[in-house]
């Protein structure tokens, strides 16, 4: 670990503009909104946060639909709002990485208008596009996230073009030198600002095979993939030809080598598809490739026992060198506290439980807005949903909107505090969310947030558990357990992932961690025996 290799380790706090604070009364966060809560975001001792995108856009997918990579959208402000931004989280230690979408832009993107007019243009083939069969039918099977087919047709040049998502959003064909160096130029005005590394949005989806061949069909017994609920046509899918190919590799080094011109930045990479764990613990690897990766592994799952270790096995199997950035819930999933265990009755011991797992396992820990306070997944009427997604595959699957609902600052203010607007915020504020306002919180020294930031202390207090080591032990009930090693310490993590009190015996080669250390919670230690409250948690450090 060295001062450039401050990503190694760290823990990045992620922000959905839209709902973070909104500082011009128009009901939508924007970047004054975060600088004037900066403040909160350093109190948790985090070292960097990453800011979802505020580039201009028509907002279709809500800024994952860029028009100009390097424009601030009005909506959020001005770029002079972000050199402020960046200059103050600098000033109280706090890196910032920005979100970069170079997987397809908005179809009111220049380079799009441009590519559609004809096949013989300077950009025509800065875009996938693809003859249609001899029935007129879309050049294969692919699907998009966003559900029908991953094509749509366009009249002027009597072509289909790919888009992995909306229709809004056409597919960059980085196959071609030309879109690549593009891209860069992007990488590099940012660079040159100052930003310490972007998060780069669905990283598996940069390359598609070039011949198009059909996806095969998933098979009875095949795992599903976890960034895609059953609900969504595209599961009936294995994706082996659309997305996650063997050649974007050969793209993220081009991308790592680009970036490291600028000493000290980070790329964190989102990676996603039908292997999501195997895929992002291969694109950290050999240190030519992403600095960090996350997966789905538990932000789409309900983390019990038996999924959190099939993800922790499934990346170390893979991982070698590489270094992962573990992740509980993000702006594109039901946030984490009501996926764990809907039936249980204290979600405040929920919320500490995740945030123990998480800041304990090997790699970085990214932690979306509102986890520090145990907020738990917004309940959304039909008529208030904006977001496509989560309109389009109602009832089964409402998590967009839900996880982002305002943050609540204060308890009793209009809006919570959030915004000041005499009209409706973009979202609802959500009633539940209310008694975990941040202001109530902070005078509570039980409260989930102060649990956070005194966790997040003793974590930097304990190299083992930034860096080290790590083992997974085997256990015959409910009890996750492992270590975490770095030199001559030795820290034992024991999580009760069940809403019943487990037990566990400190026997054999565990003997020799006898002391309880206090950042525990839930717990209780009589000899060798260690009881567990639901969801409560034990740190044992090995005698010297």
């Amino acid at each position: 670990m060295t001062e450039c290799e401050w990503w190694r380790g760290c823990v990045i706090y992620q922000i959905y503009p839209r709902s973070f604070c909104d500082a011009n009364a128009d009901g939508i966060g924007d970047l004054r909104g975060i600088i004037s809560r900066l403040d909160h975001i350093a109190s948790l001792g985090v070292d960097a946060i990453w800011i979802s995108p505020f580039f201009k856009s028509p907002m279709k997918d809500f800024g994952y639909d860029v028009s100009d990579y390097c424009q601030v959208d009005p909506l959020f402000g001005s770029l002079e709002d972000f050199q402020e931004l960046l200059t103050y989280a600098h000033n109280h230690g706090i890196k910032v990485l920005i979100d970069q979408v170079w997987s397809h832009t908005s179809d009111q993107h220049q380079w799009f208008l441009e590519s559609r007019i004809n096949k013989t243009n300077q950009k025509a083939d800065w875009y996938v596009w693809a003859d249609p069969k001899e029935d007129g039918s879309a050049p294969n099977n692919w699907l998009s996230y966003f559900g029908g087919p991953a094509w749509s047709w366009d009249s002027r040049r009597e072509q289909y073009y790919l888009h992995h998502f909306l229709k809004e959003q056409p597919t960059l064909n980085l196959w071609n030198p030309e879109v690549r160096e593009a891209v860069k130029q992007v990488a590099a005005f940012w660079l040159d600002l100052g930003v310490d590394g972007f998060r780069l949005d669905v990283a598996h989806a940069y390359l598609s095979d070039p011949q198009l061949r059909d996806n095969p069909a998933r098979k009875e017994g095949d795992p599903p993939a976890s960034d895609i609920p059953a609900s969504n046509p595209m599961s009936y899918q294995r994706r082996k030809y659309s997305m996650g190919i063997d050649d974007n590799l050969e793209w993220i080094e081009e991308l790592r080598a680009h970036v490291n011109q600028w000493p000290e930045r980070c790329l964190l990479a989102e990676a996603g598809g039908d292997h999501s764990e195997k895929v992002a613990a291969s694109y950290v690897q050999t240190g030519k490739r992403f600095h960090l990766a996350y997966s789905f592994g538990l932000v789409g799952s309900e983390m019990t026992k038996d999924d959190t270790t099939q993800a922790i096995r499934t990346i170390e199997d893979v991982l070698e060198d590489g270094w992962i950035c573990w992740s509980t819930s993000n702006h594109d999933f039901k946030r984490s506290i009501s996926r764990v265990n809907p039936h249980y009755h204290d979600t405040d011991d929920i919320a500490r439980y995740i945030m123990a797992l998480g800041l304990t396992l090997r790699g970085s820990f990214c932690i979306y807005q509102g986890e520090e306070l145990g907020l738990v997944q917004g309940e959304i009427a039909f008529q208030d949903l904006v977001d496509p997604y989560d309109i389009m595959l109602y009832p089964e699957h409402v998590g967009r909107d839900g996880c982002r609902t305002p943050i609540p600052w204060m308890q009793n203010a209009p809006h919570a505090g959030f915004s000041t607007t005499l009209e409706k915020t973009w979202l609802p504020i959500c009633d539940p969310h209310l008694r975990l306002a941040v202001d109530t919180q902070n005078e509570d020294e039980d409260s989930v947030l102060n649990f956070y930031r005194a966790f997040l202390k003793w974590r930097k207090d304990n190299p083992a558990v930034m860096y080290g080591d790590f083992t997974l032990i085997d256990t015959d009930n409910d009890i996750l357990a492992y270590t975490r090693k770095h030199g001559d310490d030795e820290i034992l993590c024991l999580m009760n992932t069940d809403m019943f009190a487990q037990s566990f015996v400190l026997e054999n080669e565990l003997s020799s961690f006898t002391a309880l250390d206090p950042i525990s919670y839930g717990t209780e230690k009589d000899g060798e025996i260690i009881s567990f409250q639901p969801y409560g948690y034990a740190f044992l450090k090995k005698a010297a």
